[in-house]
């Protein structure tokens, strides 16, 4: 298992806020998005080395693929719990519009 997606885990199974489907869900998508960065060549991250440059991309890639835009708030939300977890709150920013996510319809 590479370091990040470990940490991740381990962040996750320190921190059970949510009822155990939302846990479930959270640790699902820090996973996917582990995955997404070390791919990208962010081979040495630890949970705490999150920017707001790997945010940026994520995003970017999420509507590139096309993913609807409840599904990129949902991950938008689990880097936030991210985030706030590690002392980071502001790397990712509190609104959606700022990275141009739209409403949900």
């Amino acid at each position: 298992m590479r370091d990040l997606n470990y940490e991740l885990k381990q962040l996750c199974h320190r921190n059970r806020d949510g009822s155990y489907a939302t846990q479930r869900d959270r640790e699902r998508v820090l996973n996917q998005i582990a995955n997404q960065l070390h791919d990208w060549g962010y081979r040495h991250m630890d949970a705490a080395s999150l920017k707001s440059k790997h945010v940026e991309r994520l995003v970017e890639s999420w509507k590139a693929a096309g993913l609807s835009v409840g599904t990129i708030k949902n991950r938008m939300a689990e880097l936030r719990w991210w985030a706030e977890k590690i002392g980071k709150d502001k790397i990712v920013a509190g609104d959606n519009a700022h990275y141009g996510i739209g409403n949900r319809q």
